[in-house]
């Protein structure tokens, strides 16, 4: 069959790429060339921006005094150069390669003949095959590849390209299918993915209603598969699963948190994987757990995993939010303000500011969302937010990872078809834009994919693997996001000079920070001119921006200076306040001993009366005693000296009857 050519973009290492760049530009493109001028297709910011980060490639940081003769171009020249203090030199190449690849994409087709571009000939039903195309002395690798099943391209047999790794993958914002090797994994979908030293770690799954227990990596330097052989730990094999969110921990360890399992637990289990030991173990938590569930979010923010939605057991959809803290290992049920998202299953969430939980999508059992509903996480308070830009179609088994304050979502359908749209959300605007658009019914537009995050060469990196779209797919692809992805706002006219266009600002902390070209701490803009520039108008005007800029920063400096005066004031007087506290404070300590000391005579007095109280107390009861006993020997002594006198008196009466019979014997004794 015919070959069918296509010109793919250049894996041209550096330094040798950025001297390609800067001979495209005009620069040279040697270490010792000089820069006499540029194309005039640049903006001048973009002009003299591009000299500056080549004369920081190529010479280092600016050394050189400022010009002191009337040319204010050289000036700019100096000024923006010295801007860039010490900025490494590799910094700088990639950064003058990657502003021309967004000024002028299709700058390297048409470059020189000098610089020599490799050639990917697309084959249908051929082997894959290598050549060597050797042009002005340098040799490049020609790859051959054949395309896959759905019309994306297999993994190429080139070992120069494999020890490469991503060197294929210049192009930003395209998906390209990198050269992996080693036994791939089976095709899966609702699999776990996290990126852990550079490897890609991917656990259980669903394949062909099958779940799934492998734990897979890949390598994301060499793009090796490999599988994990997993030792016996205490608790023998882990269960398969599928649905669950794989999550990286303390360095050197795997949570993998709920999933659906074939006879699942009533709560909500969190497996431990360690890779140094290679083994499963199940988290010890304490506090109540969730409810078991699977096709649930996980969202680290600080030390702590929000989980949010899913589906139970018994295929009943949740909208409940609990929190795991990572250092108590203890669950919390969140109750929550406003009005939460509806019951949903595979949705996707992020995190902005370490504030802002974000929910996007997800699905029920009959429809499809594509809502945004955003949780201030200090608060607890449901919001949802105008969405802007392009609004994405409603979806659900999306995949998300956030690059700073960029939010992309990859995937994903809606009970039709697969989503061919690749998004992104900026997560400060509330903004959606389209990053890229696939063709066909390919992985990427599939359900239950994963997306990770990983970098390469300082630059960042979305890899891709698995999915569902009416077959099981383990296809992995990359892509490259561009500044037009992860840079959104603007510098606003008060910031720059007259004479300079508004530089795009970085609104989110990605790694790629170098890319950054704004205003420096120290107040000061680095002006970006032409160099060919000779407009006298212009000239004059940069020298009034100057001017002006200067002003204003001495105004700040004389404001800054009055500011801190009033804070030495200050700072003083609290410290006499101070002072005054402290010497208070040792006049209550001296009386407070004082006073600790009376406290304690007076608690052994009072210790010395309640002995003398208790010993008074065990004679007064004596006494009573005493006193008892003397009652009763007198009521014992007047009853007997009573009975005495009555027996006495009957003696010398004789009785009744005798004074009746007029006989009484004791009057006669006495007679007698």
């Amino acid at each position: 069959m015919s070959a069918a050519m296509a010109r793919a973009v250049s894996g041209l290492a550096y330094p040798e790429r950025f001297y390609a760049a800067a001979t495209y530009v005009g620069f040279g493109g040697s270490p010792n060339s000089a820069a006499k001028g540029v194309s005039s297709k640049f903006s001048n910011d973009v002009a003299l921006l591009l000299y500056a980060l080549y004369q920081q490639a190529t010479v280092g940081p600016c050394n050189i005094p400022k010009p002191r003769g009337w040319s204010p171009i050289e000036q700019s020249k100096w000024t923006s150069w010295n801007g860039l203090e010490n900025m490494a030199s590799t910094e700088a190449m990639r950064l003058f390669v990657k502003i021309l690849e967004e000024e002028d994409p299709g700058w390297y087709s048409r470059t020189s003949n000098s610089v020599v571009e490799p050639v990917v000939d697309v084959e249908m039903n051929h082997l894959p095959k290598v050549e060597t195309v050797t042009e002005n002395e340098n040799t490049f690798p020609e790859t051959k590849t054949i395309p896959a099943e759905n019309g994306y391209h297999s993994e190429t047999q080139d070992k120069d390209v494999v020890s490469e790794g991503l060197g294929l993958v210049s192009v930003y914002d395209q998906w390209i299918a990198p050269p992996v090797t080693g036994t791939r994994p089976k095709g899966r979908y609702e699999h776990g993915a996290a990126v852990i030293d550079d490897k890609m770690y991917v656990f259980g799954g669903n394949h062909n209603g099958r779940y799934l227990n492998d734990l897979q990596v890949l390598d994301l330097r060499s793009w090796m598969w490999s599988k994990v052989e997993v030792q016996a730990g205490t608790e023998g094999a882990i269960t398969p699963c599928a649905g669950h969110s794989l999550i990286p921990w303390d360095g050197n360890k795997l949570l993998s948190i709920a999933g659906h399992t074939k006879d699942p637990s009533e709560t909500l289990q969190v497996k431990v994987f360690d890779l140094q030991t290679r083994t499963w173990s199940t988290l010890k938590t304490y506090g109540k757990p969730p409810v078991s569930r699977g096709g649930q979010s996980v969202t680290p923010v600080g030390s702590t995993l929000v989980i949010f939605g899913g589906q139970d057991a018994k295929r009943s959809l949740l909208n409940d939010l609990h929190i795991l803290d990572l250092e108590t290992m203890t669950w919390d049920e969140m109750d929550t303000l406003g009005v939460p998202p509806s019951p949903r299953s595979d949705h996707a969430a992020a995190v902005h500011a370490d504030r802002y939980l974000l929910i996007f999508g997800g699905g029920s059992h009959a429809t499809c969302f594509n809502d945004l509903h955003v949780l201030d996480l200090q608060t607890m308070e449901w919001s949802r937010p105008t969405q802007q830009g392009e609004i994405p179609s409603p979806r659900a088994g999306h995949a998300g990872v956030t690059v700073g304050e960029s939010w992309f979502l990859v995937g994903g359908g809606d009970n039709k078809s697969g989503v061919s749209e690749n998004v992104v959300l900026n997560m400060s605007t509330l903004v959606w834009s389209v990053v890229t658009t696939v063709q066909g019914r390919v992985p990427l537009a599939s359900e239950g994919s994963s997306l990770v995050l990983s970098s390469f060469n300082g630059e960042d990196i979305l890899v891709s693997f698995g999915g569902y779209n009416g077959r099981y797919n383990n296809e992995v692809n990359v892509l490259k996001p561009s500044l037009k992805s992860t840079f959104k706002s603007k510098m606003t006219e008060s910031q720059v000079p007259d004479s300079v266009s508004a530089v795009q600002n970085a609104t989110n902390a990605t790694r790629d920070m170098e890319s950054e070209f704004e205003i420096g701490q120290d107040g000061k803009i680095r002006e970006i001119v032409m160099d060919n520039v000779d407009s006298e108008p212009m000239i004059n005007k940069v020298e009034e921006t100057n001017e002006r800029l200067l002003a204003a920063l001495k105004g700040e400096k004389e404001e800054l200076e009055s500011s801190l005066s009033k804070e030495r004031m200050q700072t003083l007087q609290l410290k006499q306040e101070l002072t005054e506290a402290e010497t208070h404070n040792t006049d209550l300590y001296k009386e407070l001993q004082s006073v600790r000391g009376q406290l304690a005579a007076e608690q052994s007095r009072c210790f010395k009366l309640e002995v003398d109280f208790a010993e008074m107390r065990q004679k007064l009861q004596t006494m009573e005693t005493l006193q008892k006993e003397l009652e009763l020997l007198q009521r014992q002594k007047t009853a007997s000296e009573q009975a005495a006198l009555s027996a006495k008196q009957r003696q010398s009466s004789g009785g009744m009857w005798g004074w009746l019979a007029g006989t009484p014997n004791q009057h006669v004794d006495d007679d007698a």
